[in-house]
C-alpha cells in the first residue's frame, strides 16, 4: 500500500506483515474461537488487498482555504486529512482529487462537511455531498454541471433535504459462477462494500445449499443480494424483511433478473414466527399461502447483533441452516444453540474488511441424526 496515511486513520488498522499476515491472524483467531463447533479446517477467501472498497465515507476538513479528505485518527483524538486512499475501488480513487477541486473551484463547499462514494464494477459512482445548511435552486444547477462533467451522480444532503442532480443508485453486475446477477444500489442504504468478496459469499452460499427441490426461506433478505441468485436453485423463495426501502428494493432486483418465484414479506422475524404459528394474523400475510411451501432449509443473514434464543430455536426446526454472520462474536454465541440440534458441516471466513479486525464468516449446519 502506497498511501503515506495507510494504517493511521480510523479506516484502517495495518498488522507488521501486510495484508497475507493480517489474514492468517483473522484465521487463526476464528479458528480457535469456533474450535467448539468446528474441528475442520476453514474455507478462507481472499479480498484484493487494494481499491477493494466500492463504497467509502470521508470527513471534509476544512483548513485556511482549502479542503481536504479526513477520517477520524484510529485512536478517536483528531483527524487525519488523506491525499489518497488506496483501499477505494479504482473509479472512487480516481474521481476523488477530481471532485474535491471541482467542489472547490465552484465554490460549492460552503459547510461542506463530509462525502459518501458509492461505485459499481462498471464504473458508475453517486457522490453524496452532505452540508450543514440548505441547498437551493442554484446548488443544484452547479452540482448538475460538475455531474456532467465527472460523468456522475451527485446528491446533496442537508438536514430535512435531499437534493438529486441525475439518479440517486448505481446498477451493480455480480458475476458468480458464470452468471452475471443485476442490482440496483440505492444511495444511503445498506450494501456489501467489497464486491470481489461479495460474489465468493454468494458463490460458497450457493455451493452449500441443500434440498434445493423444496423451497427456501430467508430471514433479513435486504435488498435480495443472496435471495435472487438463490431464486435460481429453488422452486419457491419466502424472504422477510422489516425495513420498507430494502423491500422495495428487492422487489426491484427482482425484475431485473427476470425472477419471479420469490414472495417477500414486510415483518420482523418475531412477526413471522407468530404468524406461522398460528399465533397472530396479519394483512401483510394474507396472501401469502403457507402451506402451500415446503422448506427443509433456512437461509440467515442477520446485523451485528445476530439471532436472538427464539430466533434461534426457530431456525433449528429446519433440516439445514445456512448462517452469513458480520459479527463472529455473537455467531459463536448463536452456534452455542443451533449446535444443540445441528452439526456444522462447513465454516468460511470472507475478508470483507482487510486491514482491521473485522470479518464475514459462514456456516453450514444440518439436523443431527
Amino acid at each position: 500500500m502506497n498511501c503515506k496515511y495507510f494504517g493511521k486513520c480510523g479506516a484502517c488498522v495495518v498488522h507488521d506483515g501486510g495484508y497475507e499476515h493480517q489474514l492468517s491472524l483473522k484465521v487463526e483467531l476464528n479458528r480457535d474461537r469456533f474450535r467448539p463447533f468446528y474441528g475442520g479446517e476453514i474455507s478462507v477467501f481472499k479480498s484484493p488487498n487494494s481499491h477493494y472498497r466500492s463504497r467509502s465515507e470521508f470527513k471534509i476538513w476544512h483548513m485556511d482555504d482549502e479542503i481536504h479528505y479526513a477520517m477520524n485518527n484510529i485512536d478517536k483524538n483528531g483527524v487525519v486529512l488523506i491525499d489518497e486512499c488506496p483501499q477505494v475501488s479504482r473509479p472512487i480513487y480516481v474521481l476523488m482529487p477530481k471532485l474535491l477541486k471541482a467542489i472547490k473551484d465552484n465554490n460549492i463547499d460552503f459547510k461542506l462537511f463530509g462525502v459518501d462514494f458509492l461505485s459499481s464494477n462498471s464504473k458508475e459512482i453517486v457522490v453524496s455531498l452532505l452540508y450543514h445548511r440548505s441547498l437551493d435552486a442554484a446548488w443544484k444547477e452547479i452540482a448538475t454541471k460538475i455531474a456532467a462533467e465527472l460523468e456522475i451522480y451527485i446528491i446533496g444532503r442537508s438536514r430535512g433535504q435531499k437534493v438529486v442532480a441525475g439518479q440517486d443508485y448505481i446498477t451493480e453486475i455480480l458475476k458468480i459462477n458464470g452468471s452475471e446477477f443485476r442490482f440496483n444500489y440505492i444511495e444511503n442504504s445498506f450494501t456489501q462494500p467489497n464486491s470481489k468478496v461479495n460474489e465468493q459469499m454468494i458463490s460458497w452460499a450457493l455451493e452449500n445449499l441443500s434440498d434445493t427441490d423444496s423451497d427456501l426461506l430467508e430471514l433479513y433478505c435486504g435488498a435480495g443480494n443472496f435471495t435472487i441468485p438463490f431464486a435460481k436453485e429453488f422452486r419457491k423463495v419466502l424472504a422477510t424483511e422489516i425495513s420498507k426501502s430494502s423491500i422495495n428494493a428487492a422487489k426491484t432486483n427482482m425484475g431485473l433478473n427476470s425472477v419471479e418465484n420469490i414472495e417477500f414479506v414486510r415483518m420482523s422475524v418475531e412477526e413471522f414466527v407468530q404468524a406461522l404459528d398460528g399465533v397472530r394474523e396479519f394483512n401483510r400475510m394474507k396472501d401469502i399461502d403457507i402451506s402451500s411451501y415446503g422448506i427443509n432449509t433456512i437461509f440467515v443473514d442477520p446485523p451485528r447483533s445476530g439471532m436472538d434464543e427464539a430466533t434461534c430455536n426457530f431456525a433449528s426446526r429446519y433440516k439445514n441452516i445456512l448462517y452469513i454472520s458480520c459479527n463472529p462474536e455473537t455467531l459463536a454465541r448463536d452456534l452455542a444453540i443451533l449446535c444443540k440440534t445441528h452439526v456444522v458441516n462447513d465454516l468460511a471466513l470472507f475478508d470483507q474488511f482487510p486491514y482491521t479486525h473485522h470479518a464475514e464468516m459462514g456456516v453450514k449446519l444440518s439436523k443431527k441424526g
